[in-house]
């Protein structure tokens, strides 16, 4: 019941890279409309041989072996993904196979954007609850595998790849490294991101969006941080999801998070749904810009108009 903390954080992207000049060969765009617009320069997409399971395996081996742990020391695996093509076996479960994990908990988590966020939490719950040990909690998605390539709207958005972190619970008398988490949704606003149909496509109302995230959302995750009885002020990292430039900064800017490092990952990796707020965080930590002991603020939302955020302590 002590609750838990994050021992060590990985990533993984494809070769394969996607600069705004091949996506001008491809639709009507341009470097400078994309760059305007949603600030993305690059982004990596899977090839069709690196399925989704794939690409989170890579991540939570590198998450793994930072944390010192061997797979057997694992008893819950979540994964946050809304483009696992096939339903059974889930990709919580190929992932754990794939590593070699023995009698998890494998369950998949489909919050879209705000997946990672809400595995977290759900996977911070369940150690506080004695439900588990040790967790492995990634986020991974292959948009590519759900985009219309012929619709500019949506494909200079995108990316693939996986984020990963390895949680332990604390032993007692330690502070918690995972603050409470604030979620919720808006779900008579869910059509405004959607992966439906056959086959299932991706496709948003930007403006909508746009407008929610920075009017509605700054508050929500200066809850978050009440939650977790830090102020804005004293964040050393703001991880917002990564979808698009315009909407990072303001909703930064506006959360009153003055000195903290912001994650602008979105610039080299795009939209990559569930992963992208594992993905931002472990290039933070790798590159040395955030220390061991630093409040970070993870901030998820998207699909479903859903949000999760909480509060975290840096490996």
């Amino acid at each position: 019941m002590n609750g838990s903390r994050i021992a060590a954080i990985g990533h993984y992207q494809p070769a394969k890279v996607l600069t705004n000049d091949d996506l001008a060969g491809m639709v009507d765009t341009s470097d400078e409309w994309i760059r305007s617009r949603v600030g993305i320069r690059t982004r990596h997409i899977a090839g069709p041989d690196e399925p989704v399971d794939e690409l989170a395996a890579h991540a939570a081996a590198k998450a793994l072996a930072a944390a010192g742990l061997d797979p057997a020391d694992i008893d819950l695996v979540l994964v946050a993904t809304s483009t696992a093509i096939d339903r059974s076996p889930n990709t919580a479960a190929r992932v754990a196979a794939r590593l070699g994990v023995p009698r998890p908990a494998a369950m998949d988590v489909n919050v879209v954007c705000a997946g990672f966020t809400h595995a977290l939490a759900t996977a911070d719950h369940a150690l506080r609850a004695g439900a588990a040990t040790r967790a492995l909690v990634i986020g991974a998605d292959k948009m590519s595998d759900v985009t219309d390539w012929t619709d500019r709207s949506t494909c200079v958005l995108v990316g693939d790849g996986a984020g990963a972190a390895v949680l332990t619970a604390c032993p007692p008398g330690e502070e918690p490294g995972v603050g409470p988490v604030l979620w919720g949704s808006v779900p008579e606003m869910g059509h405004a991101v959607r992966i439906e149909g056959t086959p299932p496509r991706f496709a948003q109302e930007g403006q909508s969006v746009y407008r929610w995230a920075t009017t509605r959302l700054p508050a929500i995750a200066r809850q978050a941080c009440e939650k977790a009885g830090v102020a804005p002020e004293e964040l050393a990292g703001v991880v917002l999801h990564q979808a698009n430039l315009r909407i990072i900064e303001p909703l930064a800017e506006k959360l009153g998070a003055g000195h903290a490092v912001i994650a602008r990952d979105v610039t080299e990796s795009g939209n990559t749904s569930a992963a992208s707020i594992p993905l931002a965080f472990s290039k933070l930590l790798e590159r040395g810009a955030l220390g061991t002991g630093d409040p970070v603020l993870l901030f998820g939302f998207g699909g479903n108009l859903s949000y999760a955020g909480q509060v975290v302590r840096c490996p």
